[in-house]
């Protein structure tokens, strides 16, 4: 493995959890986990196989297989073709392919400054409301 790069920990699809998820460092779920996940610095992907049922919060979030619960990030949330998301959004990006499900409210927020609250997005178009 090339100096720097680094290798997300996983929890395999056998792998049964129930209760409290945290870390310092990525983490690949391809299994069931019950509970909550909390990996505030890192990046979170749940795999095809996975079936999470928590309210997860990462930097980052990418989902391509089933999860129900909110979802906060500070980076991106990326709900990949197959994904099954039943929860809330909030983050500061969200993409959504083709043939993924989702259901729930989005708020797209922008990133923290000095360690205030984000504060929603105004741009047009940002939100996922409808106008009349």
């Amino acid at each position: 493995m090339p100096a720097g790069e680094t290798t997300a920990a996983a929890i395999g699809k056998s792998v049964q959890i129930r209760g409290e998820v945290k870390g310092s460092e990525d983490l690949v779920v391809d299994g069931l986990v019950e509970g909550t996940i909390t990996l505030t610095e890192s990046r979170l992907t749940i795999g095809p196989n996975a079936k999470v049922e928590a309210n997860v919060a990462a930097r980052d979030v990418v989902v391509h297989g089933i999860l129900r619960g909110d979802i906060q990030a500070t980076g991106r949330v990326e709900l990949r073709a197959g994904a099954n998301h039943t929860g809330d959004i909030r983050s500061s990006r969200l993409s959504i392919e083709e043939n993924a499900v989702f259901s729930g409210k989005v708020d797209l927020v922008q990133g923290t400054v000095n360690g205030a609250s984000p504060t929603p997005v105004k741009e047009p178009g940002a939100l996922f409301e409808a106008s009349n």
